[in-house]
């Protein structure tokens, strides 16, 4: 056998001892690395990696949420799955483990989607947008943060369609990517390796297994490349030297250009990294300014300069857009500039998660309950923050002293079983807890002195043993219920607090309530039938009507056409639901109206003039002008919505003509004009509206939009929601109004969902205008600009005023943000409003204001947001018209049982003393 000389034994071992160092280093490097592949069949390798995918049946076991992805679609994936989330609404994360203070990259693989629809990706509660996927390689999405526990949520929000994914990677990354940025979450938006092949480079060769991609070069740029053996390269972002030996250089100049980014300000972090490729060179022959959007941002920056040829900087810069990077040659160097690599991203404001104490007893229950409740339906949503962001079902929380905490856990009629979770005892900062009617055995957990419960609720159970002592205990309990149990103790207990307002000492009264059920449903039954028959009825009087001559005005006949019928029927009705609509005639119109004599407003349909009908009912009558921009189908929309809508927050269509190519519309006059008029309209309409009142009209216009977005069989968006088309009636009830740009909600299976964007500029939902996509998340953006107008009295939008206070949206937000509350309030009701009524106005207007849909409560949210804020402002009037008739100070308490809403719906008790008010307690 042929010896081998010394030298290349040595250069042997040395290989051998590098590869094994690189091995060695990468395996260390991959120890901290979670890589899931989401509904794989089993663990694997990466075959181009190296790396150990685990699938992700620990977190969703449901096999049935999970599809294969075409061939075409695969691009080198190592998995070829993908689970999708079908679910109504609300979010699903996973829950991945970090330490505490370490900074991490998160990045998250979708498949493409066909559909070119968009859903929303979150870190902890932390927006990183949106994820539109119509292209065949499928979508990558990568945030950096800095972990502040010791797990991390990464959430997919449902949007258009319901969210899916591929696979789901965390890796640590280099202290410098956060440097000075504490509290901030970097989205990736570009990562390129220039001059390079057409291959992505990763782990192995990238330790933190960032994926540079291959850029192709501007043509007027030369590549460079060489191998990179002898660097000394000490900084912890430095890419690998794959990347590194490559690079791009001009004579003079080199411009990257990024597109298409958000509109809003954000701020951008942007890494260059540099290696000189030319041995030869020395410092001060290749120097270069680099500008960012035309601005100098470092001024004869050397690579050399620091006697290594290798070096990196970081820009801090602001865009709104587009990013243009450029690097120019300096008046007094040799060379032009060169780059290797480089990446940008997007800083957003780390969002502020609910308290941790709180978040972690809630998920020590969820574990506890799981033991015997696989399959709750309940149990399986409640997944990453159980306050922000979807709240989890029957958590309820308050955010009002900085910290948010859960304050409620309603899980009745939840179908569970086994024991109470102990972990409940340990919501320190719960208010009322409802466990009724499940399956609950076992004993009733002792809860602590300091508890905070107003209310408890255990009854309709299967629970054993006598009532704890400690849980008549808390001073602050009013409530309890604890009866129907079959298996407690039958003596009446005699340890109930004296102070309790409200008990069934444990007494089953399960023939009393089927009792009355039957009541009420019997009631309904009648009710439907003399429903049924007044309808009849009315039906026959109008069509004997269109038989006789219409007595007019001064004992004159004016001909009055039959009532129509109109219906907008669905499949999912049983009934249709209708309303007669009136057809006068323009000669009866022309008569009310006394040919137009008092014209009461003007709006994009045409006129609206003061009239009275024959019956002596004041009616306001819109007649399209010749000019209005709208037409036909406004004024056909109106009347076939109407006659299928009915309620008491939405202003009714009397009636109609269309005779002679005019086109008028008749509705009930609303004698106190529009909420417009009220804040900030002409001087002669104008009038101080107190908060109860404003709070008032801000509720009936919520349950008006909450109806139409509720309505059976297919939702109803408004369009146009502002504050000219709230109206007031006599009695200062709110009517939403002006219906001729509203549309169906689009479904799923609709030939053309994208509709032409319609509405007023300083209410438009930013999200519907980009994407001309409608939902009815667009009503409530325009929903929360209202409620911004009925705190402030300003309008939304007002060029007269200073450059940063035109739109009162980017006005309020910072002063909202900052608790600044009073800065943004109107002085026409400074020191007329309780703090907490306001703050939760408040608070839902921002949250209304949401840049994407999906962050956006729901009508039906805000209602209810909007009824706990009337109670505990009208709660608070009671007290201080108390403190006044006692000639008293406010230092003292006062217990108000009860207080009836503005509605027919809801009655509600709550406490309230002078420091501070509860939530209202259930019935």
């Amino acid at each position: 056998m042929m010896e081998l000389p010394d030298i290349w034994i040595l250069r042997l071992a040395v290989a051998c001892a590098l590869c094994l160092y690189i091995f060695l280093r990468s395996a260390s490097a991959s120890e901290e690395f979670e890589s899931i592949a989401c509904c794989a069949d089993s663990n694997y390798t990466d075959p181009l990696t190296t790396l150990n995918y685990t699938t992700d049946y620990s977190w969703f076991s449901d096999k049935r949420s999970c599809r294969q992805i075409p061939e075409a679609g695969l691009n080198n994936r190592s998995n070829e799955n993908v689970r999708l989330f079908d679910i109504d609404e609300g979010k699903r994360c996973y829950n991945l483990p970090t330490i505490k203070n370490k900074v991490y990259l998160i990045r998250g693989t979708f498949p493409f989607d066909s559909t070119n629809s968009s859903f929303y990706v979150s870190i902890g509660i932390t927006q990183l947008g949106a994820v539109r996927s119509s292209r065949l390689q499928g979508l990558e999405v990568e945030g950096v943060f800095r972990a502040t526990k010791d797990y991390i949520d990464f959430c997919l929000v449902k949007g258009e369609v319901n969210p899916f994914i591929s696979q789901l990677e965390l890796r640590p990354l280099p202290e410098e990517y956060l440097h000075d940025l504490p509290t901030s979450v970097l989205k990736l938006i570009s990562r390129n390796n220039l001059g390079g092949s057409k291959d992505d480079i990763r782990f192995p060769a990238d330790r933190s297994d960032r994926i540079w991609k291959a850029t192709s070069s501007p043509s007027s740029a030369f590549p460079l490349s060489f191998n990179v053996s002898n660097v000394d390269l000490q900084a912890n972002v430095t890419p690998p030297l794959q990347v590194l030996q490559t690079a791009i250089t001009h004579p003079e100049r080199l411009e990257f250009i990024h597109n298409g980014l958000e509109t809003e300000d954000y701020g951008y972090r942007v890494f260059l990294y540099f290696l000189e490729i030319n041995r030869t060179l020395k410092a001060g022959q290749r120097v270069f300014d680099i500008y960012v959007n035309n601005e100098i941002k470092k001024e004869k920056f050397d690579v050399l300069d620091g006697g290594s040829n290798y070096g990196y900087t970081v820009l801090n810069v602001s865009a709104n857009g587009s990013l243009n990077v450029t690097l120019v040659k300096a008046s007094e160097s040799e060379f032009g500039p060169l780059l290797n690599a480089y990446e940008i991203l997007q800083v957003r404001s780390w969002v502020e998660e609910t308290n941790q104490t709180d978040v972690e007893v809630i998920q020590k229950m969820r574990e506890e309950l799981l033991l015997q409740n696989q399959e709750n339906k309940a149990l399986e949503s409640w997944t990453g923050d159980p306050c922000i962001l979807f709240p989890w079902k029957g958590i309820a929380c308050d955010g009002s002293n900085g910290s948010t905490v859960i304050t409620k856990l309603d899980l009745s009629l939840s179908n569970l079983k086994g024991p109470i979770p102990s972990s409940v005892t340990e919501m320190t900062n719960l208010k009322i807890l409802n466990l009724s009617h499940n399956s609950f055995d076992g004993y009733i957990p002792s809860f602590p002195l300091s508890s905070l419960l107003i209310s408890i609720d255990l009854s309709y159970n299967g629970l054993r043993g006598t009532l704890p002592e400690s849980i008549t205990s808390p001073l602050h309990l009013k409530s309890l219920y604890f009866g129907c149990n079959q298996h407690m103790s039958e003596e009446d207990p005699a340890n109930l607090n004296s102070s309790l307002i409200n008990t069934d000492y444990g007494r089953c009264k399960s023939k009393e309530h089927k009792f009355g059920q039957g009541i009420v449903i019997g009631a309904i039954t009648c009710g439907s039938l003399l429903v049924t028959l007044a309808v009849g009825i009315l039906f026959v009087c109008r069509y004997r009507q269109k038989l006789l001559p219409w007595e007019g005005f001064g004992g004159k006949n004016y001909p009055m056409a039959t009532n129509v019928i109109f219906s907008l029927p669905s499949k999912d009705d049983f009934f249709i639901k209708s309303v007669s609509i009136q057809t006068f005639t323009l000669e009866y119109i022309e008569v009310a109206t006394e040919r137009y004599k008092t014209l009461i407003g003007e709006g994009g349909f045409g006129s609206v003039y003061r009239g009275t009908l024959n019956d002596g009912q004041e009616v306001a009558v819109k007649v399209r002008s010749a000019t209005s921009t709208q037409g036909t189908r406004e004024f056909d929309n109106e009347l076939n919505l109407l006659s299928a809508i009915q309620h008491e927050n939405l202003v009714p269509l009397l009636g109609y003509c269309n005779e002679n190519d005019q086109q008028i519309l008749v509705y009930p006059f609303m004698s106190n004009g529009s909420l417009q008029d009220r804040l900030y309209g002409e001087p002669a309409k104008r009038k101080v509206l107190d908060w109860p009142t404003r709070l008032s009209i801000a509720l009936g216009a919520a349950r008006g939009l909450a109806y139409l977005h509720t309505f059976p069989g297919r939702p109803v968006i408004h369009r146009d929601v502002k504050s000219s088309n709230i109206l007031l009636d006599h009695s200062m009830c709110a009517k939403v109004a002006d219906f001729g740009f509203s549309k169906y909600a689009p479904q799923e299976g609709d030939s053309n969902v994208s509709l032409e964007v319609r509405g007023t500029a300083g209410y438009l939902d930013p999200e519907y205008y980009k994407t001309q996509q409608l939902s009815e998340k667009s009503d409530v953006f325009s929903f929360g600009v209202v409620l911004l107008e009925i705190v402030s009295g300003r309008e939304p939008l007002n060029i007269q005023r200073p450059r940063n206070e035109w739109s009162l949206v980017e006005w309020a937000k910072p002063y909202i943000r900052a608790s600044k509350v009073e800065e943004i309030v109107d002085p026409g009701i400074k020191g007329g409003y309780h703090a907490e009524a306001m703050w939760r106005v408040v608070e839902v207007a921002l949250q209304c204001l949401e840049p994407f849909s999906a962050y956006r409560p729901c009508m039906v949210d805000i209602v209810r947001e909007l009824e706990d804020a009337l109670i505990i402002e009208n709660n608070a009037s009671e007290y201080m018209k108390s403190i006044d008739s006692l000639g008293g100070s406010n230092r003292y308490s006062i217990v108000i049982e009860k207080r009836v809403l503005p509605s027919t719906t809801s009655t509600a008790e709550s406490t309230i003393t002078a420091q501070s008010l509860s939530h209202p307690q259930p019935r």
